[in-house]
């Protein structure tokens, strides 16, 4: 009987250590979540995979609003020396296969000739997602994926990289994540931020292209805020 009694009692310490733990990471995430919603500007939690958290998982100050919503359309056509304007959407599986609730594809031209496309998707459906790199496999380019460090003012971040070969043609392309706080609540909305460019000179050049977009998106990035 006394056994039983001890046998209990560590069960029900072994449960409430490991409720203490469960509920401290949640506790961790809510808490977050909050205060990310109180600071100025806008912040968001980024990451390259959406299924998972990554150890490239970052917080990421943008200097505009790029929650789902309509104001992803927003977003400016001058953005420093680049000058976009929307390209229209002709391929209609975009919207069939992936029903996006928000969708940009813009081509941004910089002072110098230079260009690259940006795509935006924000959705709350797992189907409106996949891996860039999908799409251009199935259409016969070869690919290599890897992760890309990103400076900012302050800090930096991560994106995956994807090069795209095919026909003696080459496509750099850096996307990511953009949640709106550490829950990763899909119900609250998803967006994936893409940039696209043709190689130009060298890798290292094309990459740098890109990332100067960037910078004049986002200004800074932390493991946590």
């Amino acid at each position: 009987m006394q056994q039983d009694s001890k046998r209990t009692l560590i069960l029900l310490v072994i449960l409430v250590l490991a409720l203490a733990v469960m509920g401290a990471f949640f506790g961790r995430d809510l808490l977050e979540s909050r205060v990310l919603g109180k600071e100025k500007g806008y912040t968001f939690v980024t990451d390259i995979d959406r299924w998972r958290k990554t150890r490239r998982e970052r917080v990421l100050r943008a200097r505009y609003d790029l929650s789902l919503g309509p104001q992803l359309h927003d977003l400016p056509l001058q953005i420093g020396e680049w000058t976009g304007e929307d390209v229209p959407q002709t391929n209609i599986e975009v919207n069939i296969l992936l029903e996006p609730e928000e969708y940009v594809y813009r081509r941004y031209r910089r002072a110098d000739g230079k260009i690259l496309w940006l795509s935006i998707i924000g959705s709350r459906q797992s189907k409106s997602f996949h891996p860039p790199q999908i799409c251009y496999d199935a259409a016969g380019w070869a690919t290599e994926i890897a992760s890309e460090p990103i400076t900012l003012e302050k800090g930096d971040f991560y994106a995956l990289k994807v090069k795209a070969q095919k026909d003696g043609w080459t496509h750099l392309v850096l996307y990511f994540y953009l949640f709106p706080d550490y829950l990763r609540d899909q119900s609250k909305g998803i967006v994936l931020f893409k940039v696209t460019a043709p190689m130009g000179a060298s890798t290292e050049e094309t990459l740098e292209l890109e990332k100067s977009f960037l910078r004049q998106i986002f200004y800074e990035a932390a493991d946590h805020l």
